[in-house]
């Protein structure tokens, strides 16, 4: 036995190498064996009648086996019948039917001996029976009359067939009979009917056999059946009697259940172990009882327990002995319930506990032969050696039989025997052939000089040792051609010499060396281990979720190693692609255009090595809008309310979260589909609520998360009663178009909302806060109606009432409106101008009586313009502005104003008809403000020492100039400032000579003009004195030596360089001097503000006049 048992069960390879450990050692076939029967027919043996028998029996052993055959308990001499024949070199018998023989005469009970010097093997009881299908025998068939509502029973009753025939039952044209609860085939193959209806009487049932051996069905005549229904009953005695007669068949009454099989309250099943139970209980009732199965004192045995024929029968598979006890069948309908108890008991044919093993022994060792079984009955055993009970087999001084085991000591080659153990009780037997095979065999390894062992780091490695030898040798593993013994935790040694390294890693690889050893010799030999990496899925496919018609792709990317070749498979729900060209398998990857319905489903990639193989799946679900729903059925009719139902369609995999019903009035707009309500994705049903007089169309469409389904089709129409209106029109509105008259209007009904046929208006005035009675006049469906000769702008009571030809609507509520306004008779008085400032004045005025502005009061007009600038008393043309203020205001205020100048104004009252007359025009001046800044600013005749400025006065002065003001200052080389120097000018001044100025100097020029209030905007400007002409000269002079030439070019070429550099700095976001410039240019006493937001101003670089800091 293995030495550790530490084995991971969850790998395949190594369970399945150790189902192969559990089993004898092989003998190898060059050494002298006993022998072993290797394939045999099954005990129970039917064959097809029509073709030869096929006996099969082979065995191996050394010398090769001799075979022979018994019958019926006695010697079968196949020599004496032509018929039979022996494969060479086997014991497989054939007899030849197909050439005259009858199957029939060769039935029986058949064993075979396969034997050689060392002993004989026999094999099982092979009991030969040929199939039968016979046929039906006939019959007269009366045809069955059942009253409607009875019970009923049809016999089928097939032929006894071997095997047992399968039972169906099918009408002439070769179609199946539906099933159901009310009508059921039992297992006896009879036709159940718990109650008849009408619909079961036809004269073509007809019970079918099918003998699968023979590939034949045989049909038994078809059965005639007529329900008699209770108005065919009372015509029938009502033909039969006399008119004094009281006649009338009973009604079809409700029964309760009553059983068809199996009869009485209890009954017995006996069934074996191992087998399939089936219980059957079949019920008569009205209406149609339904069946429950329970086991008293316990459970039905989950996972092995199923219902068929609609719950009828109880299955239960792979019975044992604690699936015995009371199984209760219960029958119910609306009546009562009827139940049966069968009784299972578990029997059981002999199955092995320990089967008897191959024995090999080297002369004078010890050994047993153990054979154990159970079953229920329990079984006996009984001992045979070479095919003959032990008790008059040969004696043996070295065996001793002690009940299941024959104890052997000290054998002797004269031992070698074949042994048999027969288990037996009355429902089966076991027979097992085991050899006693005494030898002395120096060892021998089976398994082949270096051969190769390649696994996959992390699993387990198993190197095989297949030895032989006897007596049974000692194996030891060493790793290496010197290394030491292994031993330890880290490998398991098994009693077949292999050697298991559970967890194998890189440094497991090698060669490894199997030593077999026993007294009469050693041998080793050599294997090689090869660890490889585990392949991988790095990037798995991912759940995906498509639209119809999409494309989607599931990425498989893999690592492997690097010796192994991978094949990368896609499947889909665990089967092949479909072969379509919309499947594009990459080397990555898996495409699918044009994604349909079927694509939803399992995606898995497999990637496939010679030692390893792993696999990912993933879901593709395909999602669309949802079916349209369908079957729309209308229930509950009333006069103002109607239920509708609907199926829905097919969600396509997205729920449907809502229904939207929608209404055609085919009395009023055919065609024109309007939305009448919503309900929850999870109701079917809904009540509507209706108006009288519309011809009714419903349809459904379901929403889900990808959009609406189509329309379902229309439901049937539904025409609701007329009634008066429910309502009346809505919007009622009395305003007048003219100073003498009222229009009264309204928003008409809708088709559907009159009601009625004939739908009209009662329209009703009368002025307010007059003691008058309302005038009232019909007009037909129309939205309006005008009252002549009103006097201007009087409120009247309106209201406006529907009616049709069954009736008026409920009484309407009034609304107020006005006749038609005039245009405004007062001016507003006592207007007022407050000067706030320079260019802000208010107005004030007093409001006008409401009665004078014969309308809706909408507020005031003030109309202001500017007569002329009191600074240069010239006019110009007038342009007046108009301010509105909205409401009841008495004030207003008049921005935007120029200073200095001379202004007028009035005001108007406003109303819905127009502006009613001017206020007298009131006058107004604005006082001084500060001047714009010059026109312009000009510097001309650059001198050594002097400038010429030349300036424009403001555009708009805003008042009286009083003077100008000139700044400036020096700016040197590195763009550092000078002191300022400031200088006032008399306003009648238009230029100015600079002197005493320094030569070759740059200045900047600050601008502006004053007036009483103060300074205005300035005006900047740069301009530079000339150089010295001796300086000059002596620039010239150095300008055409050679050197100053070259040196000028290797400037340029530098500065080149450091404006390709700056470019490209830029264009990757960098800085550059800009600001830097601009401080050094700024006003001195205009501090330039820093950007809150961090982000940089725009610089702009003008070549005259700048408004703005250079």
């Amino acid at each position: 036995m293995m030495k550790k048992m530490s084995i991971p069960t969850s790998k395949i390879s190594l369970v399945l190498f150790l189902c192969q450990i559990i089993s004898a050692l092989d003998v190898p076939l060059d050494l002298s064996q006993p022998p072993t029967i290797t394939q045999q027919s099954p005990k129970d043996y039917i064959v097809d009648p029509r073709e030869n028998i096929v006996i099969q029996c082979e065995a191996k052993g050394k010398p090769p086996p001799s075979f022979s055959w018994t019958r019926n308990g006695t010697h079968f001499d196949i020599d004496k019948d032509a018929q039979v024949t022996m494969k060479p070199n086997s014991g497989t018998l054939v007899i030849n039917i197909m050439n005259g023989g009858k199957a029939e005469a060769y039935e029986g009970v058949y064993q075979c001996t396969a034997r050689n010097e060392r002993g004989a093997a026999i094999s099982n009881n092979i009991v030969i029976r040929p199939s039968r299908s016979p046929l039906w025998t006939k019959e007269k068939l009366e045809p069955n009359h059942v009253r409607e509502g009875d019970s009923l029973v049809l016999h089928c009753r097939p032929p006894v067939g071997l095997p047992p025939p399968i039972i169906f039952w099918m009408d002439n044209a070769f179609q199946r009979l539906p099933q159901s609860e009310r009508v059921s085939q039992g297992l006896n193959g009879d036709l159940y009917f718990s109650n008849v209806q009408p619909e079961d009487t036809r004269e073509d049932y007809i019970c079918y056999a099918r003998f699968n051996h023979t590939q034949t069905i045989q049909q038994k005549q078809p059965i005639s059946v007529k329900v008699l229904s209770m108005d065919s009953l009372n015509d029938t005695i009502a033909a039969n009697l006399s008119d004094t007669d009281i006649y009338g068949a009973k009604p079809v009454t409700e029964r309760q259940p009553v059983l068809l099989t199996p009869t009485g309250s209890t009954s017995t099943k006996v069934e074996l172990r191992g087998n399939v139970l089936l219980l059957e209980c079949i019920a008569a009732g009205l209406p149609t009882p339904v069946i429950r199965w329970i086991k008293e004192g316990g459970e039905l045995p989950a996972n092995r327990t199923f219902f068929e024929n609609f719950k009828k029968t109880l299955k239960i598979i792979d019975v044992s002995e604690a699936d015995s006890g009371n199984y209760k069948c219960i029958a119910r309908n609306t009546l009562g319930s009827v139940h049966h108890v069968i009784s299972v008991t578990v029997k059981a044919a002999p199955y092995w506990i320990t089967a008897p093993r191959n024995l090999v022994l080297s002369p004078g060792e010890d050994g047993t032969l153990i054979c154990r079984a159970n079953g229920n009955p329990k079984p006996s055993i009984s001992w045979l050696a070479n095919g003959v009970p032990i008790a008059i087999a040969p004696e043996d001084p070295s065996r001793k039989v002690d009940g299941d085991t024959i104890i052997f000591s000290h054998v002797q080659e004269r031992s070698s025997a074949v042994y048999q153990c027969n288990a037996s009780n009355e429902y089966g037997y076991l027979l097992a052939n085991a050899f006693v095979n005494v030898l002395a065999e120096p060892p021998r390894i089976l398994t082949p000089a270096n051969k190769l062992y390649q696994v996959i780091a992390d699993s387990p490695a198993l190197l095989d040792c297949a030895y032989f030898g006897s007596p049974k040798p000692e194996i030891e593993w060493f790793k290496g051609v010197k290394g030491s013994i292994l031993r330890g935790n880290e490998y398991v040694f098994h009693d077949n010499g292999t050697l298991e390294i559970p967890v194998a890693q890189k440094n497991s690889a090698g060669t490894y060396t199997c030593v077999a050893r026993n007294e009469l010799g050693k041998i080793q030999n050599e294997v090689q281990l090869e660890v490889k990496d585990p392949t991988m899925i790095i990037k798995q496919p991912e759940y995906k979720v498509i639209q119809r018609y999409g494309q989607v792709s599931f990425e498989c990317i893999i690592k492997h190693d690097s010796t192994l070749l991978p094949t990368v498979t896609w499947l889909k729900d665990n089967d092949e692609l479909p072969d379509d060209e919309r499947f594009l398998v990459g080397k990555d990857n898996l495409t699918i255009m044009n994604v349909t319905d079927k694509d939803d489903g399992t995606y898995t990639c497999i990637v496939n090595t010679t030692l390893d193989s792993v696999s990912a799946s993933a879901v593709l679900t395909v999602v669309a809008r949802p079916n349209p729903p369908f079957d729309l059925e209308l229930t509950g009719q009333l006069e103002r309310s109607i239920d509708l139902s609907w199926i829905p369609g097919d969600e396509n995999n997205s729920p449907i979260t809502s229904f939207v019903i929608e209404y055609e009035d085919a009395l009023h707009e055919p065609g024109v589909w309007h939305y009448q309500t919503e309900v929850p994705g999870t109701q079917t049903t809904v009540q509507l609520k209706l108006s009288p007089y519309v011809n009714y169309s419903f349809r459904v469409i379901a929403v889900n998360k990808i959009g609406r389904s189509q329309p379902s089709e229309p439901s049937e129409q539904y025409l609701t009663k007329s009634a008066s209106p429910d309502e009346n029109p809505a919007n009622v509105q009395g305003i007048g178009s003219e100073p003498d008259n009222l229009v009264i209007t309204w928003e008409p009904l809708k088709g559907f909302q009159s009601n009625g046929p004939g739908l009209q208006y009662k329209v009703s005035w009368r002025q307010k806060d007059v003691d008058d009675e309302w005038t009232s006049v019909i007009v037909a469906n129309v939205s309006k109606y005008i009252v002549s000769g009103t006097p201007t702008f009087v409120p009247y009571e309106v209201k406006v009432q529907a009616l049709n030809d069954l009736g008026y609507a409920p009484e309407p509520s009034e609304v107020i409106g006005h006749s038609g306004e005039d245009l405004p008779m007062v001016a507003p008085g006592n207007v007022q101008v407050h000067v706030i400032n320079s260019t802000l004045a208010k107005v004030h005025w007093d409001p006008v009586p409401l009665k004078s502005v014969r309308g809706h009061l909408q507020g005031y007009k003030i109309y202001y313009w500017k007569v002329q600038s009191l600074s240069r008393r010239s006019r110009r043309h007038v342009e007046k502005k108009i301010l509105t203020f909205r409401g009841n205001k008495t004030f207003g205020m008049l921005p935007g104003l120029e200073p200095y100048s001379s202004y007028k104004l009035n005001v108007r009252v406003v109303n819905g008809k127009g502006e009613g007359p001017a206020s007298p025009d009131k006058a107004f001046k604005t006082p001084e403000g500060v001047p714009s800044s010059p026109s312009f600013l000009k510097i001309t005749n650059p001198t050594l020492d002097s400038l010429t400025l030349e300036w424009g006065s403001p555009t708009h002065p805003n008042g009286v100039l009083t003077s100008y003001t000139l700044k400036f200052q020096p700016i040197n080389n590195t763009h550092e400032l000078g002191p300022l120097i400031e200088i006032r000018i008399p306003a009648n001044e238009s230029s100015l000579i600079l002197k005493n100025l320094n030569y070759s100097t740059r200045y900047k020029f600050y601008f502006n003009a004053q007036t009483s209030v103060g300074s205005g905007s300035q005006i900047t400007e740069e301009a530079v004195t000339i150089m010295d002409e001796a300086m000059a000269s002596r620039q010239v002079d150095i300008a055409t030596q050679g050197w100053f030439i070259g040196l000028m070019c290797a400037v340029a070429l530098l500065i080149l360089i450091l404006l390709i550099v700056c470019f490209i700095r830029r264009n990757k976001g960098g800085k550059y001097p800009v600001k830097e410039k601009e401080d050094a240019h700024a006003d001195p006493e205009i501090q330039p503000m820093k950007e809150d937001d961090g982000t940089f101003g725009e610089y702009r670089l003008f070549s005259f006049v700048s408004s703005a800091p250079f």
